[in-house]
């Protein structure tokens, strides 16, 4: 089963969502009545519209410390849609384990399940300072690995206690109808040992960058997780630009890089893009979270022209160019495209 996931934005689009530079001044004798009309929810509201009007299967609001608080764009994302999941950023040094799962507990409920975390574990040490957290190193992943105990243990268990070295808990746990819904699918992300070990622990999706070693990293993350008798599926975030032909999203790529914009990843026609992402889904890929500016716009072209293709028709066509940075050339394509495409909705 494979499952596409748009990424939100947490700070506007540069043009909408208010974190861009004010509109300039109009004369005097113009009234504009739209000015304060369009609010910065109403842009994230869109963006997650028209994820689950074209048929992704989840959007994933990233956990920016700069930016909008993600569980509160989650939050507003799961009560305007019926059937898209909301991907919440966490870090663990922001909440203590019993407070999120309460909150995601209650979400849980008035969503009808559809919530999952994503976990935030290897900030910079100057933007963790700056949050209030002062752990480093290794021992950030000891406490997201306490965390992520804890939160389950207090879901599943009405009478549960944990002593730990970041977190203690003294006969907490929940009773029904808060423990009634499944606790949240996890997403983590990291190619380190320790960011593994934890995914082979906690981890429901581990989500790569496009660049990683993902043949290796993936049977890594297999060995490690079959030791705890379990499953992870391997994810990929992938930038990507996508135009009717090659030519023309080669065009749009070389304009925004013109203009400063970051590279565009994955860059092809729709058939190109198709093809690598069945290449990748062949080696193991379930999880696609595909990253596109400007949101709004690419969410509908990519849904009206990319997941219907790889719905109906698989992928065809030669390959797309990849662009990461530092890099740009062709992605490893290695494998048989997967020509099949399921879409899983909660209820």
């Amino acid at each position: 089963m494979t499952e596409f996931i748009v990424t939100l934005p947490s700070r506007g689009d540069g043009a909408r969502g208010d974190w861009g530079p004010p509109p300039a001044s109009l004369p005097p004798f113009v009234t504009d009545l739209r000015y304060g009309v369009y609010g910065p929810f109403d842009h994230l509201a869109e963006a997650g519209r028209a994820a689950e009007i074209v048929g992704f299967d989840g959007a994933l609001a990233p956990f920016d410390p700069g930016g909008e608080e993600s569980v509160v764009v989650t939050s507003g994302l799961l009560r305007a849609s019926r059937w898209l999941r909301g991907v919440a950023g966490l870090h663990p040094g922001v909440a203590t384990p019993v407070y999120a799962a309460k909150v995601s507990a209650s979400l849980q409920r008035f969503s009808g399940g559809r919530l999952d975390w994503r976990l935030s574990v290897d900030l910079d040490p100057a933007v963790a300072r700056a949050q209030g957290d002062f752990v480093e190193g290794l021992d950030r992943y000891a406490r997201a690995d306490e965390f992520l105990t804890i939160a389950k243990g207090v879901w599943h268990e009405e009478s549960y206690t944990y002593e730990g070295r970041f977190f203690h808990v003294l006969a907490g746990g929940f009773q029904e109808p808060l423990s009634s819904r499944p606790f949240p699918r996890v997403h983590l992300t990291g190619t380190s040992t320790e960011a593994l070990d934890l995914s082979a622990r906690h981890a429901d999706v581990h989500v790569f960058d496009l660049g990683d070693d993902l043949d290796a990293l993936t049977a890594d993350l297999r060995g490690r997780a079959a030791v705890h008798r379990r499953a992870v599926a391997a994810g990929l975030t992938l930038p990507v630009l996508a135009r009717e032909d090659g030519e023309e999203a080669a065009a749009e790529a070389a304009r925004r890089a013109a203009a400063g914009a970051p590279p565009s990843g994955l860059v092809g026609s729709y058939e190109d893009v198709a093809e690598v992402i069945g290449d990748f889904a062949a080696r193991g890929v379930t999880t696609f979270v595909l990253q596109a500016v400007p949101h709004i716009e690419e969410t509908y072209r990519l849904g009206e022209n990319l997941l219907p293709l790889l719905a109906r028709t698989g992928p065809a066509g030669a390959p797309g160019t990849a662009e990461t940075p530092g890099t740009a050339g062709a992605p490893d394509t290695a494998g048989t495209p997967d020509r099949s495409r399921e879409h899983a909705h909660a209820d």
